[in-house]
């Protein structure tokens, strides 16, 4: 199945920018949107919950400015992500406030419902959802999710440990709806490679934190270009689901990155690291393994063009050097 048109048809690169609990904001989104990408946000980034209309008024209103100012290279659409864990006790309040503004794209995580699916469609907008096996993405068809993220090994933040070629080719035995791949993936030449493997589009969310439009701590964003795959730990301490952290940010916070405890999935409050006295996100920071790719911060315009230049680039190569 294509994906929904003409929803994705004003796309520069075949992207969505995850979203980045507490580092992204309407200013990147925006900056990501007018660069010709899928921008998100969590809809818990938005403190208190008031602020989750105004934050969507602003979107709409900057995007159509834009789109009225370039009627011939329009924004890409945007997306808010809905966390569905129990923990989570905004979620009605959130999805009455993505439905006044009719947001477009839904990004639902850490649970399915179908009721939830259903309200999107009744605005007219898709819901994806992310997934780590297989038996998560039928659940969440079954449950009338449009399109999968299949959060793959070496994907930041909560993430799952399957390679990303088992879990395409899983997937795609049996679903051609959108897919959109996320793990490692911080170049153009791994943006081809998401497509080779079968997925529509990728998902890409560590890169971003090192861009002047996010809401990282200067700490953190200088991590991000400093540090290389082996800097990233996989631990479930922090929120009680596994995922992926820099190991830098989790020695400042006095602990051993080589011997954390188990966690707690019982004592989950999503963002306030209830299984440790380190907030996660906040001061224990997510990251997937792809950041070796980054060099340096830089604006949200510059890096999508560096993508598009390199993705370009991919394809020329792959071109000259196929043989059948």
């Amino acid at each position: 199945m294509p994906l929904p048109s003409p929803l994705f048809d004003n796309l520069r690169l075949p992207v969505i920018g995850s979203p980045l609990f507490i580092i992204s904001g309407p200013e990147l989104v925006i900056a990501q949107c007018k660069a010709g990408v899928v921008g998100s946000f969590p809809a818990l980034n938005a403190r208190p919950q008031t602020q989750l209309d105004e934050w969507l008024h602003q979107i709409t209103e900057e995007l159509a400015a834009h789109n009225r100012a370039h009627p011939h290279r329009p924004a890409a659409p945007y997306a808010v992500n809905q966390i569905v864990h129990k923990s989570n006790n905004r979620l009605e309040e959130d999805v009455a406030t993505c439905a006044k503004w009719q947001v477009p794209i839904t990004i639902t995580s850490l649970g399915a419902r179908e009721d939830l699916n259903q309200a999107v469609h009744g605005w007219g907008g898709i819901v994806l959802h992310d997934i780590i096996n297989d038996r998560f993405a039928r659940k969440a068809i079954e449950k009338g999710a449009d399109g999968l993220i299949p959060v793959a090994a070496g994907a930041g933040g909560h993430a799952g440990i399957t390679s990303p070629f088992a879990l395409i080719q899983e997937i795609r035995e049996w679903f051609d709806g959108p897919v959109a791949l996320s793990g490692s993936i911080a170049n153009g030449a791994a943006i081809l490679a998401a497509q080779a493997m079968g997925a529509d589009l990728a998902y890409i969310g560590s890169a971003f934190i090192a861009t002047d439009e996010a809401r990282a701590a200067g700490g953190y964003k200088d991590n991000i270009v400093e540090a290389k795959a082996s800097d990233i730990v996989y631990s479930d301490l922090f929120t009680g689901v596994h995922g992926n952290y820099l190991r830098q940010s989790i020695e400042k916070a006095g602990m051993d990155p080589d011997n954390l405890p188990a966690g707690d999935i019982s004592a989950m409050n999503f963002g306030s690291g209830g299984n440790s006295e380190a907030k996660a996100w906040k001061d224990i920071w997510g990251s997937g393994q792809g950041i070796g790719a980054v060099k340096k911060i830089e604006p949200v315009a510059d890096m999508v063009a560096r993508l598009e230049t390199e993705y370009r680039a991919a394809k020329t190569a792959l071109d000259k050097n196929y043989y059948i």
